[in-house]
């Protein structure tokens, strides 16, 4: 599984949905609804899965669904 697949699908656990569900396009707060508590386990478990570290304020950027695949995309430096 590429990178985005594992994020979309990441995505989708967070929000109950399954990745078919999930558009690049998508507010993550509002069309996804995603709080607090919810925003910290996407960037955990997103961490987790891919083995990236994500700054506060990289974070702070991910604003709708493309701007998480387009981060876990990035080249990250070692």
């Amino acid at each position: 599984m590429d990178r985005q697949a594992v994020a979309l699908s990441v995505i989708a656990e967070v929000v109950g949905r399954t990745p078919e569900e999930i558009q690049a396009e998508q507010d993550l707060v509002a069309d996804l609804e995603i709080d607090s508590p919810k925003a910290l386990q996407l960037l955990v478990t997103l961490e987790e899965k891919l083995e990236i570290e994500i700054s506060d304020e990289d974070a702070a950027r991910l604003e709708k669904v493309q701007d998480v695949l387009d981060f876990v995309n990035e080249p990250k430096p070692n």
